[in-house]
């Protein structure tokens, strides 16, 4: 008999498969108060980012497993911001279950909690690992069926109820939009592996591919709010728990963006040039609409919502480059933004906890809680992409993708609605800095974990910033 031995190379992705199944387990023999599912999630999480940075990068196709499952340079990269994003959302999650926030009252079940986090992040590394359609689904659904049942996990929260709905009944839809993709683009190549219908699509198109095209763009549209699909995200964002709507906004968003990523750069590589009209389009409405909604808002989370929206047409300019420095510029801005959003709702959160998470709950801000009032300071300007923090090179390199094919006029028209988002950022920063405080306001009162990760996630967003200057290691895709 000959012995089977696990690769070294997707024992993280073996981890975090079994992960899940051991902290719900762990639950059984332990108090429903009891601290160990989350001290062993914090484990869990650090080691398997840990093992991720040892895995060699592969240069060529990468390294596969039984065929089917593919490990590569972006692969690895990107379930390292995946497992930011669990770790970070697990952090945030931790007060939720102990104290209810922005009057709504403590969720419970943690360790069932957790573990749907774990399976969403496996669906995410389905994704990138996969090479062929069958297998590229599943993964696009594990990563999404457990954020429905996060939006609602409050069950004695009305509102979350409401938005898991509409959730649920707009995600089924995208979800058949897939289904009739993945089944043209089948019937136009005649298989479901990813390089046959890549071979197929370079020797000729025909309807059914763009009709394929067209499905697949509705329903990852809807993952990723482009325009039209974007409908859902205000309502979701505002209705879910302030911790489940910050892993929506960056694990969602950056399986939906990997989905696009290996979709383009796989096997409808041999037609990007054509589908570039399709791209700019969906980048250039997507973040005008999204900059223009957020003008309007007063809640901080439908506010984050639109912010969200307007991010995702930024990163779709990079599909417009060639792979290598779409790819790099696509991996560095999901750190970028990973850090910055959970920063942003990690300082909403603090707030929740003692007040409304709406604009008027940080007048006064910097008086009150200079080191929150930075902290979010840092985190808007990120967003907005102010130089020298990350934001800003994070956009440019976007920007730099979408340019180096010559869509100019989609770059200008993306940096002219930066000067918009500038503008609703700096009405955050107007409320935390130079209104005067409101005496009806409760006090913010920080707990040591909660300063200790807010200083983490805002010298990161500096450090990133920098990051290019200190090392080129990231941006080698740019100099090829």
């Amino acid at each position: 008999m000959t012995n089977f031995a696990i690769p070294n190379f997707i024992l993280p992705d073996v981890l975090l498969l079994i992960f899940p199944f051991v902290v719900i387990g762990i639950r059984l023999f332990v108090t429903t108060q009891s601290k160990v599912p989350w001290r062993i999630a914090n484990i869990g999480f650090i080691a398997i980012f840990f093992l991720l940075n040892f895995i060699p990068l592969a240069s060529g196709n990468g390294k596969f497993f039984i065929c089917n499952w593919k490990v590569d340079d972006f692969g690895v990269l990107m379930r390292e911001v995946l497992m930011v994003s669990a770790l970070l959302g697990m952090w945030l999650s931790k007060d939720y279950f102990e104290h209810g926030a922005d009057k709504k009252p403590p969720m419970h079940q943690i360790a069932e909690f957790i573990g749907a986090i774990a399976f969403a992040t496996f669906g995410g590394f389905t994704v990138v690992s996969a090479c062929d359609l069958l297998t590229f689904f599943l993964g696009l659904e594990i990563a999404t069926i457990p954020m429905y049942a996060l939006a609602a996990w409050n069950k004695r929260d009305q509102y979350g109820s409401e938005a898991a709905t509409k959730y649920i009944l707009m995600g089924s839809v995208a979800t058949a939009f897939e289904l009739f993709g993945f089944s043209y683009l089948y019937g136009f190549s005649g298989s479901l592996h990813f390089n046959e219908i890549q071979a197929a699509v370079a020797s000729g198109s025909s309807p059914l591919l763009w009709i394929a095209v067209l499905f697949l763009f509705c329903g990852i549209g809807f993952k990723l709010t482009l325009f039209p699909f974007y409908t859902w995200a205000p309502d979701v964002y505002e209705g879910a728990p302030t911790p489940v709507t910050a892993v929506l906004s960056v694990t969602s968003k950056a399986t939906a963006i990997a989905f696009l990523v290996v979709l383009v750069y796989g096997p409808l590589a041999p037609i990007q040039d054509k589908m570039a009209p399709l791209i700019a389009l969906l980048a250039g409405v997507t973040l005008f609409v999204g900059n223009l909604g957020a003008l309007k808002q007063s809640r901080l989370r439908r506010f984050m919502a639109y912010s969200s929206i307007a991010q995702a047409g930024y990163i779709m300019v990079a599909l417009l480059g060639p792979a290598t420095t779409a790819k790099t510029a696509i991996i560095y801005y999901l750190f970028v933004y990973a850090v910055s959003n959970y920063l942003a709702f990690f300082v909403f959160g603090i707030i929740g906890h003692h007040r409304e998470e709406t604009f008027q709950s940080l007048r006064g801000l910097s008086k009150q809680n200079p080191s929150l009032a930075i902290a979010l300071a840092i985190s808007m300007f990120s967003l907005a992409g102010i130089p020298p923090l990350a934001g800003f090179f994070g956009k440019f390199h976007l920007f730099f993708s979408g340019a180096s094919t010559g869509h100019y006029t989609l770059v200008a028209f993306a940096v002219l609605n930066n000067v918009i988002a500038l503008f609703y950022y700096l009405q955050l920063i107007k409320a935390a800095w130079v209104d005067e405080p409101d005496g009806h306001l409760n006090p913010l009162r920080l707990t040591k974990r909660q300063r200790e990760v807010i200083i983490l996630l805002s010298a990161a967003v500096i450090v990133l910033g920098f990051l290019p200057f200190l090392s080129n290691n990231i941006f080698a895709g740019f100099m090829n």
